[in-house]
């Protein structure tokens, strides 16, 4: 496939397509409170830090989103168990202090479900370290998602994200991905997304019962949802595995 990979600053007419674009992410996932409320605004701060895949019909099949954040500010300085949620904060936190960052966090790197299957993820990747290079940084980061690790929710994070392979690279395919590019897996990052909702919400975003106590295996979720119905709510958390590029 033959790929024009511009950033969002440069053609921000293709804002609503990106939007619009298909995607295979469960419903429950876009109800983590810090994705809902700042992935839009990303965009909006940070165009030149979004990344667009168009193919020779102009059609948007590919996007990701990054941001700019101070690693190495008082206080800081490890990449945080909080993951994705941590680091998005952080990034707009810096945004209105107006601190200078030193390292970009990759957010998301979704292809549109049926361009999938031809290495358009590791394109976007690379385009998306090349983008943090061009604006003069050292090294972009970034809370995996494994997205095999749906298919083996019981397992342990800690044991799935050092998994390999006979030769040696990662057992999961997005992160062996990265490290094909030149990543390192440094830590789990048990607490990176949490989604809270009320027993029926989450009838609703999965089409189970939710009507017993404990753990609940959801489809696409990494690890088991807990449920507590008779206080009438369930909640997921969130691991990621933290990999760094060294450009």
């Amino acid at each position: 496939m033959n790929l024009k990979i511009t950033t969002l600053a440069e053609r921000p007419e293709l804002t609503g397509a990106m939007w619009a674009m298909p995607d295979t992410w469960a419903e429950f996932v876009q109800y983590d409170l810090v994705a809902w409320s700042h992935m839009v605004r990303i965009a909006v701060e940070w165009p030149e830090y979004v990344l667009i895949a168009t193919d020779d019909a102009g059609r948007v099949v590919a996007r990701a989103f990054s941001v700019p954040f101070a690693l190495r500010a008082e206080g800081r300085g490890e990449l945080p168990d909080g993951g994705w949620d941590q680091v998005v904060l952080w990034a707009f936190s810096d945004l209105k202090r107006g601190r200078e960052t030193d390292t970009v966090s990759a957010v998301e790197i979704t292809v549109a479900p049926d361009a999938q299957g031809r290495g358009l993820s590791g394109r976007m990747l690379a385009a998306l370290r090349e983008n943090a290079r061009g604006r003069g940084y050292g090294e972009v980061v970034a809370p995996v998602r494994p997205n095999a690790k749906h298919l083996e929710p019981a397992t342990p994070v800690e044991e799935y994200a050092w998994r390999t392979r006979d030769d040696g690279l990662p057992h999961d395919p997005w992160l062996r991905t990265h490290v094909r590019a030149g990543g390192v897996v440094e830590k789990v990052a048990p607490v990176s997304m949490t989604v809270s909702g009320t027993t029926a919400q989450w009838r609703d975003w999965t089409g189970l019962p939710f009507d017993t106590e404990g753990l609940v295996e959801v489809p696409g979720a990494l690890v088991p949802v807990h449920c507590a119905p008779a206080r009438g709510y369930a909640v997921y958390v969130e691991p990621n595995v933290w990999v760094r590029h060294v450009l």
